[in-house]
């Protein structure tokens, strides 16, 4: 891979922004650790091309990213399971693809799941803001979202060779997801806090890269406060269930505040909130208590 080598963006899709791992340590100064809403996927593509987890990825809301290559590169797709195709040569999803200079990728729209992760040899190298190259959409940090004409530069972030040429993962579909949640600390501010696991609730279609915002069904019973005295602020984890006074869940996702004043009923397992992330608007989501 030359030092010129670089991925020309001529088609952004719905949203695009460079993730990695986030920029954890800074929570005393205000600032969350963002980085990849679905931290497995992002962290595949890069294993697939033999980058070190922390190389930074493109992360695309649901498809319709073009890239262009000015050099040889090899560069995986990973997440929501969008259309891969190679100046029209359709391309296998989780697999390394080799890229000749000039050749373009283009990504369809995915049928389900939100996040699509397109990861290149070496990572994109552009400059890291308090030591990460992510975007936090929240406060701004970061390099600007993708826009078209937009060149990005190769890095050497690499690890390993490259060592398979397809991984069998899972697929993600459209069924409800199941989320294992702990309860607390502020489930004693709640009537019944174990209505959150009666039934399902569903993805709106506020949902963000903040948060996943929820709907109930008039079949299932809302969240009810016993305590509707104010909450002094406090810190809010990733995947905090924030419950405002409409009585509709929130779950905190990458760009979260890391404050809040609203009670937390419970917080999602770390283990399965890359899989609520791809969770998209409609679809049914089911708590149960760990």
């Amino acid at each position: 891979m030359t030092a010129a080598a670089a991925l020309t963006v001529t088609a952004t899709g719905p949203a695009s922004t460079i993730q990695d791992l986030g920029r954890p340590g800074w929570f005393s100064s205000g600032i969350g650790v963002s980085g990849a809403a679905d931290r497995r996927s992002h962290a595949l593509a890069n294993r697939l091309v033999g980058n070190r987890d922390t190389a930074a990825t493109i992360e695309c809301l649901l498809g319709g990213l073009t890239l262009q290559a000015t050099a040889p590169v090899a560069v995986a797709v990973t997440g929501a399971p969008a259309p891969i195709t190679v100046d029209g040569t359709p391309m296998g999803h989780a697999t390394v693809i080799r890229l000749r200079a000039g050749q373009t990728l283009r990504l369809g729209m995915a049928a389900a799941g939100l996040w699509v992760y397109v990861a290149v040899r070496g990572g994109i190298d552009v400059t890291p803001v308090l030591g990460s190259r992510g975007r936090d959409t929240m406060s701004g940090l970061g390099p600007d979202p993708l826009s078209t004409g937009m060149r990005l530069p190769i890095g050497d972030d690499r690890e390993r060779s490259i060592e398979l040429d397809v991984a069998p993962v899972a697929a993600i579909g459209t069924d409800p997801v199941v989320a294992h949640v702990i309860l607390g600390p502020r489930d004693d501010w709640f009537t019944e806090p174990q209505d959150l696991f009666v039934g399902w609730w569903e993805i709106s279609d506020r949902t963000d890269r903040i948060g996943a915002r929820l709907n109930r069904d008039p079949d299932f019973p809302a969240l009810s406060r016993r305590n509707d005295k104010e909450l002094p602020t406090e810190g809010m984890p990733l995947g905090a269930i924030q419950v405002p006074p409409s009585g509709e869940p929130v779950i905190f996702l990458a760009d979260h505040p890391i404050t809040g004043g609203y009670p937390v009923i419970g917080t999602v397992i770390d283990d399965h909130l890359d899989r609520v992330a791809q969770a998209r608007p409609g679809q049914h989501i089911i708590f149960r208590a760990v």
